[in-house]
């Protein structure tokens, strides 16, 4: 470009702004010397301008950041005071026109935020679209004491609608999560990997290749599993009170495959059993038959594997939504479908403590009793062992004042000792010395155990067993000689708790814990500091029913021991598949088992599984009967 049009350019340049400035006199007393300067100095001014902002708005900011940081995770930012519209300018009459008129805009935007640093506050909460309460707008300290305030609720809020004290974590359902933090990744995949390559060999006569298996969250589907065949659904009842009501649905060819296996158990054919399975490889019940069979010969991992199986199809069952983890799901025990998932959850439960899965085992317990707060199971007194074995002290101790609303839960004997445990471990870690003014101490609390619950102590030496021969001393006196408490739901519930929780009284200090203890009841009731009839008073309140509530609870549910059979007792169980009739009819010269010259455990082991139902008939004449 030559001189002589460059300063024709330039000419014509000044004399628009000369225009404009002259007409603008009253708003820009600088308009004088603007004509005189040189037009691309507007582009250093436009940097001055960008830093002018930038400032403002980080005066701003450092007035109170935090406020602005928390507001604006509203989701409703609006950044209004960006400066993106000083990126790009242009040396033409209307860019500089624009870039003057910014100029004066921020700058009477820079002196009103001196003025008024209140107000500049309120424009930038306002460009962010915040909704607040402008009563409390009075100075620049009551909007961070407002930011503080909305934190503060909305925490409270996550706090309320995750207060559950039943709320499940579900990354700790699983065994092999458990089992990596306990022995280590390594160890565990090295087990894995000689496991599938024993499945992947025993499945190779059946198919090959692997199934691609849906993601659960209860169990993890092995290779050699079928393919779930959706022949299991689930649907929604009703919904009342926020709380979704659910059911199990069987579909027709399943229903069909509950016909055959009712005819199978009607004739004790276990055959007709697995032959089910064969064709319907996700029926509840056959699975269930199977696990037990297989319990009950020793091969537990096998028993495992049914069990999990189970759990697998009824999980692929569920229904959209159905989300039994945030405790808004009730599957009521009182229908028939709904009865084989607490069963198997049970079951897996006491697989996962087996398989030293204690934190497992707690959650699985966790989930039992959100399903159906009638506890058809009897998660309520099992809880409380999984809890100490897995060290969760802090959450059984509000686990007992949260459930039901109510403190009545120290009533029940395992509740009643396994606080006492609690604290007595709670006591031990230095962390929680600052709360032992605000609480009972393990002592006070083992010593109310003892005084309301003293049969518990006799059958816990006889099972542990406690050899101490403190031991003997004490159960001379006569609080702790009685082994009845003469009630019998009460005693019921001593069986299950001994029977479940012996293992924890192995350690030695508990042992010692316990023995001090118990001296000390002696010593308080002969120095009359305590008397013992106040406590029958109040275990007769409490356990008022001259029945026993809680029969439907089989104390060897809760047992660690698994009672197997011999193999050729098991083989009275593999009836001749020739008695089978069709369309599930049972036979009218069924043969009657005579159980006179059999072994009286044999025949208590075999009434256990689910399969054998010897009836209620009585037969005068069996040689009728007789082919």
């Amino acid at each position: 470009m030559s001189a002589r049009l460059m300063k024709k350019i330039l000419k014509e340049q000044e004399a628009a702004l000369h225009q404009e400035d002259s007409e603008d006199d009253s708003e820009s007393p600088d308009s004088s010397t603007a004509s005189r300067r040189n037009p691309f100095d507007i582009l250093d001014e436009d940097e001055d301008e960008e830093k002018e902002q930038h400032n403002d708005s980080d005066d701003v900011d450092q007035v109170d950041k935090s406020e602005i940081n928390d507001r604006s995770s509203t989701g409703k930012v609006d950044m209004k005071y960006s400066s993106k519209t000083t990126d790009t300018i242009n040396t033409s009459t209307s860019s500089n026109q624009r870039s003057k008129k910014k100029k004066k805009k921020s700058k009477e935007n820079s002196h009103t935020s001196t003025r008024n640093p209140q107000k500049s506050l309120d424009v930038v909460l306002e460009n962010l679209s915040v909704e607040g309460d402008s009563s409390c707008r009075k100075d620049i300290a009551s909007h961070s004491t407002e930011a503080k305030v909305l934190n503060t609720n909305s925490n409270k809020s996550v706090k309320k609608s995750s207060s559950s004290i039943l709320q499940i974590d579900p990354k700790f359902l699983s065994a092999e999560n458990e089992l990596r933090r306990i022995f280590g990744s390594k160890v565990v995949s090295s087990f894995e990997r000689n496991n599938q390559t024993g499945s992947s060999r025993q499945a190779r006569g059946i198919r090959r290749g692997s199934q691609n298996h849906r993601k659960t969250i209860l169990v993890h589907p092995s290779e050699h599993w079928p393919r779930w065949d959706g022949s299991l659904t689930m649907e929604l009842l009703e919904t009342r009170d926020e709380i979704n009501y659910f059911r199990y649905v069987h579909s027709a060819s399943y229903s069909q495959a509950q016909r055959a296996f009712e005819a199978a158990k009607a004739i004790h054919d276990l055959n007709g059993i697995v032959n089910i399975l064969v064709h319907h490889p996700y029926h509840i019940d056959s699975l269930i038959t199977l696990a037990e069979y297989y319990k009950f010969s020793g091969e537990l991992q096998m028993s495992s594997d049914a069990t999990a199986r189970c759990l697998y199809a009824m999980e692929c069952a569920w229904h959209a939504m159905f989300t039994p983890f945030q405790g808004k799901c009730q599957l009521q025990y009182s229908h028939d479908t709904n009865k084989p998932f607490f069963s198997v959850l049970f079951s897996h439960m006491k697989n996962m403590d087996r398989r030293g899965c204690h934190r497992s085992a707690l959650e699985i317990c966790k989930l039992l009793l959100s399903l159906d707060s009638d506890d058809p199971m009897g998660a309520l007194f099992c809880i409380d062992y999984y809890s100490l074995r897995a060290e969760e002290y802090s959450w059984l101790e509000r686990f007992s004042e949260e459930y039901k609303s109510d403190n009545s839960l120290w009533l029940f004997p395992n509740f009643s000792y396994s606080l006492a445990i609690c604290r007595f471990n709670l006591e031990s870690r230095e962390d929680d010395k600052k709360t032992e003014s605000l609480k009972a101490s393990s002592s006070d609390l083992m010593k109310q155990a003892l005084m309301l619950h003293p049969t518990v102590l006799k059958k816990l030496v006889a099972k542990v067993p406690l050899k101490d021969q403190t031991f003997s001393r004490i159960l001379g006196h006569s609080i702790f000689a009685s082994e009845k408490s003469g009630s019998l739901s009460l005693d019921h519930l001593v069986n299950i708790y001994v029977e479940r929780s012996y293992l924890i009284w192995r350690l030695p200090d508990i042992q010692k814990f316990l023995k001090d203890s118990a001296l000390s009841v002696i010593e308080m009731l002969e120095k009359k500091e305590a008397d013992s009839r106040d406590w029958t008073c109040v275990r007769k309140e409490a356990f008022s029913s001259d029945k026993n509530e809680y029969s439907h609870l089989l104390v060897s549910e809760f047992s660690d021991s698994v009672p197997t059979l011999p193999p050729d007792n098991l083989q009275n169980f593999m009836v001749d598949p020739r008695l089978a009739v069709n369309n599930g009819e049972q036979p009218a010269n069924r043969p009657v088992r005579d159980l006179s010259n059999r072994n009286a455990l044999a025949v208590l082991f075999e009434s256990m599984l689910p399969w054998v139902d010897y009836g209620t008939e009585h037969d005068d004449h069996p040689q009728d009967h007789e082919g």
